[in-house]
């Protein structure tokens, strides 16, 4: 986002937020050059990809209209990051089902919420289900970083989360 819409997400002036963003990008050059070859390459092809290759179209990416074009842009920045982690939870609860139903177990996977799967598990078998998604997790993709696991048990998703 710009200096515009970051001064009026977190009330600040726009002269403070174009220095917080200048000094994250000073802070962290690769995000800047990871954006800016995004867009050129989003410019190019007219396309954008996640990790494993799934497309995500940008017909208009080239617009006369500004507001088009920006919207474009920051649709293919985000893509790649918003649509790699999609790729990455969908793998994660194949794998998880599979195990699940090759070990036998009650624990059924109920729901994905953004980042987050929700599971019913009878207490007898929470810690197995625990290690059991924890490895579909953070074995669902091969990245240059490790990905790691929080896990939390509780009767509701409030107890969970508290």
């Amino acid at each position: 986002m710009g200096a515009r819409a970051l001064a009026r997400q977190i009330g600040v002036t726009v002269k403070e937020a174009a220095a917080f963003i200048a000094s994250y990008f000073e802070t962290y050059p690769g995000v800047k050059t990871f954006i800016e070859e995004t867009r050129e390459r989003a410019h190019r092809d007219h396309y954008v990809e996640t990790l494993l290759g799934r497309r995500r179209l940008l017909p208009e990416i080239d617009s006369a209209n500004n507001r088009v074009r920006s919207f474009q842009e920051r649709v293919a920045v985000n893509t790649p990051i918003q649509g790699t982690a999609a790729d990455l939870i969908k793998l994660a609860m194949i794998a998880i089902s599979r195990e699940l139903a090759a070990s036998k177990a009650k624990a059924l996977l109920l729901l994905q919420v953004h980042d987050e799967l929700v599971l019913e598990v009878p207490k007898d078998e929470l810690d197995a289900t625990r290690e059991l998604v924890r490895a579909g997790m953070e074995g669902a993709m091969e990245l240059k970083v490790p990905l790691v696991v929080d896990l939390h048990a509780g009767a509701n998703w409030a107890e969970a989360h508290g």
